[in-house]
């Protein structure tokens, strides 16, 4: 079985060590960083990181920043770690998307208990594939095959695919395509979400009929019976 990898970052060689030591007995894999900047290109280079760490003040990218970045594209836990604790400070990390705010100095056995629980909370009460006409989405493995074969789908792609897919029959706006694949407010035009729908139902071939447009609104996954 795969370990559950979890990244720690902060720019305190000490409380890096102390996170990393009580994970390590609890027998989580632990990367660390001691960046906000450099957290964001592990994150991308390494597979599979199931939980981020994330200190909010550093330097070069703060906390606030590289979680903003990574919630750009994945949904992946983050506690945030802070000195702060006023209540805006909290309600800035949960608009960004931060799932859990522990403020120091907190009790390591503590934070390792947020963690687990975090982590049953992200994998648990939803179903780990996704199976329509065919197509079957497993989000552990995050791969996607048609009638049994693989198919290599970008990460937005597998993202939309499966945001269509959870939805099966509903019409979805593409604000709300937005707001929830992209994962933030978006200010220009939504055609990235009409480039992206043409990418994936060519990459889907004869299934990529499931995607019906809705002229005027967005788009409506729906297989035909």
């Amino acid at each position: 079985m795969e370990p559950i990898r979890i990244m720690v970052v902060d720019d305190e060689v000490r409380m890096r060590k102390l996170v990393k030591d009580f994970l390590q007995k609890k027998g989580f894999e632990v990367l660390e960083a001691e960046n906000g900047e450099q957290a964001v290109e592990r994150f991308f280079e390494t597979k599979n990181i199931h939980l981020i760490i994330l200190d909010v003040m550093m330097p070069k990218m703060d906390g606030y920043q590289a979680a903003a970045a990574i919630r750009e594209y994945s949904q992946v836990p983050i506690v945030m770690l802070t000195a702060r604790d006023s209540e805006r400070d909290e309600l800035r990390g949960f608009d960004i998307g931060v799932d859990e705010y522990i403020t120091k100095p907190f009790s390591p056995s503590i934070l390792v208990a947020r963690v687990e629980a975090l982590l049953r909370r992200s994998n648990g009460g939803r179903k780990e594939t996704v199976e329509a006409g065919g197509i079957v989405l497993d989000k552990t493995a995050h791969e996607v095959t048609i009638d049994g074969k693989n198919i290599e789908l970008s990460y937005k792609e597998f993202e939309l695919l499966n945001y269509f897919m959870e939805n099966a029959g509903i019409a979805l706006s593409r604000e709300r395509i937005l707001n929830r694949v992209w994962n933030y407010d978006y200010f220009g035009d939504a055609r990235t979400i009409d480039t992206h729908v043409k990418k994936l139902r060519s990459k889907l071939g004869e299934k990529g009929e499931y995607i019906h447009t809705i002229w005027g609104m967005g788009y409506k996954f729906e297989v035909e019976r």
